[in-house]
């Protein structure tokens, strides 16, 4: 009840805004076009409600002449999958996690090392400012196009076996991370066995057991029951997950530049409001998962996890450039 009452005011507050004063001016004689948006969570994840009020905005800012259809539910895909597809044009854009975004760009991946940002404030700084917009104008280099930075949010360790308060907990623990390199060294060296896979795929290995767990935020371990399979939650925030709403260049270069300035707008803004959504939402769901027989650890010793992921930032410090000292000086 609880998520339907906040999904409807959520939704209201979107009919709202795409109501107001909008650009949708030189439109006239642009050809009506249909772009299809893929995600991977479901229809009551943070990533539903950023395309929902993307599709909105987009609509009453072109006077309807772009068409945005969303595709839940990995239904085109794994995020992999949709960001090859996009590359070559099979699918137009998507909103996609961060960490598959590094495997195509590798110094976006400095925003995945772990206890960077300590508050949604200080990643929306950097996010939004000039080192966020530098590595979205990067994924040029590989047929993408950025857009805005919508986010995943704070991760958290969840397993089936036992509470986790220490990284001594986690010995030989196997642990769902996904397909990036620095999430597989964090967990490495906290001594879980790290495996990596698409989320479909950890889906399944969870209900079957041959994982005991994975790693994040509140609305995913809520969206798609996680308490269902996974007894104990530890909230260690242990990274601050950005996603991204990308297009691919095949699909943008179709587009006047007009409705390029739209698309771009329209993503900020419904990024923003999604990221209102998950800071709204994380309590309401973090009670209700209680509630429904999830153990969360709430007094984990976060010293004794940062103290053993410093390897990391050893191994991967120099890897990304000037990128983060540059969002260390904008930190402090």
């Amino acid at each position: 009840m609880l998520r339907r009452n906040f999904l409807a005011s959520a939704l209201g507050a979107a009919m709202v805004l795409g109501a107001m004063p909008a650009t949708a001016q030189g439109f006239d004689d642009m050809k009506p076009v249909t772009l299809r948006l893929a995600h991977v969570v479901t229809e009551q994840d943070g990533f539903h409600i950023a395309a929902m009020k993307f599709r909105d905005l987009v609509a009453e800012r072109t006077d309807g002449k772009v068409t945005i259809e969303i595709f839940p539910n990995a239904s085109l895909g794994d995020e992999r999958t949709l960001l090859e597809g996009m590359q070559i044009g099979s699918v137009d854009m998507g909103i996609i996690t961060n960490g598959p975004v590094a495997n195509f760009v590798e110094p976006m991946a400095v925003f995945e090392l772990p206890f960077l940002f300590p508050s949604r404030e200080a990643a929306y700084r950097v996010l939004d400012g000039d080192v966020g917009q530098e590595l979205l104008d990067r994924l040029s280099e590989v047929n993408l196009k950025g857009l805005a930075y919508a986010e995943r949010g704070f991760r958290n360790l969840t397993n089936s076996q036992h509470p986790v308060a220490t990284p001594a907990d986690m010995d030989g623990l196997r642990i769902r991370v996904m397909e990036n390199p620095v999430y597989t060294d964090t967990f490495r060296e906290l001594g879980a066995n790290a495996i990596p896979m698409a989320w479909t795929e950890a889906l399944t290995a969870m209900q079957q057991g041959t994982i005991d767990g994975q790693e994040n935020p509140v609305g995913v371990v809520y969206s798609f029951k996680l308490d269902e399979t996974q007894k104990y939650m530890t909230m260690t925030r242990h990274t601050y997950a950005p996603a991204i709403f990308v297009m691919g260049m095949p699909a943008w270069n179709k587009l006047p530049e007009a409705a390029q300035d739209v698309l771009v707008q329209s993503a900020r803004d419904a990024s923003a409001f999604e990221r209102a959504y998950n800071a709204d939402m994380e309590a309401t769901q973090l009670e209700e998962l209680k509630a429904n027989g999830m153990e969360v650890i709430e007094d984990a010793d976060l010293t004794a996890f940062k103290e053993a992921v410093v390897p990391v930032y050893e191994k991967y410090g120099e890897a990304f450039g000037d990128y983060l000292d540059r969002i260390n000086a904008e930190l402090n």
